[in-house]
């Protein structure tokens, strides 16, 4: 359950992320600084402050909730289908930030080079930028599956805690804890643990070796 949520989540943000990071880099607009603020907000918002306003928006009491079910028979709250969506917003500063950042690091003559060559900006998007990301994209695409695979309080409020349907490995381990079954507790955490610090070196060692390509 752990790794199909952090995949899933990981795949639909990376294709929201994409234009949205491009956006962010390369416009003008006032309004920009607004919108990064919206996207860095789980950074330092505390998650159940995320999930409570995220579980009474997707609750059937709601007018949004409401149209949800009757519209499109979807119910998000206690669903699979809710986890996914919350854990795209929660993380979604995590895609988008390292990959706004590789698109304002590519050289400008590399988008003038373009242009001259009478590129389409979406050519020279999917030609030209997007294969100068691959850093990047490595960065943000671990670092959201990790963050997904260690989210407690907005998949918490918006999941709860049932067996075979929301319960991923965090909850699990607050119910063993709870339980006072630490021995199962101690295999969940090391698995996660293990899990995490091998992402964190992955990422290191990408950025690393991208910046010595750099300089050589």
């Amino acid at each position: 359950m752990t790794f199909r949520l952090a995949i899933l989540t990981t795949g639909l943000l990376l294709v929201l992320a994409l234009p949205l990071s491009y956006w962010l880099a390369y416009s003008p607009s006032r309004l920009k600084p607004f919108f990064e603020a919206m996207i860095s907000l789980p950074l330092v918002l505390p998650p159940t402050v995320l999930g409570f306003y995220l579980l009474i928006a997707f609750s059937p009491r709601g007018l949004f909730g409401q149209w949800l079910e009757h519209t499109l028979g979807l119910r998000l709250v206690f669903s699979f289908a809710g986890l996914v969506i919350a854990s795209m917003i929660h993380s979604l500063p995590f895609m988008v930030q390292p990959l706004q950042a590789g698109f304002a690091g590519i050289p400008p003559a590399i988008h003038e080079a373009a242009a001259i060559l009478g590129k389409s900006k979406l050519t020279t998007l999917w030609r030209v930028l997007i294969p100068n990301l691959r850093a990047s994209l490595l960065t943000g695409m671990i670092l959201t599956f990790a963050h997904t695979v260690g989210e407690f309080g907005v998949v918490l409020m918006i999941g709860g805690n049932i067996p075979g349907q929301t319960q991923v490995a965090s909850i699990a381990i607050y119910e063993e804890v709870e339980a006072l079954n630490y021995s199962a507790a101690h295999v969940y955490a090391l698995i996660l643990v293990t899990l995490s610090f091998s992402i964190l070196v992955i990422v290191y060692g990408i950025n690393g070796g991208y910046l010595r390509g750099i300089r050589q």
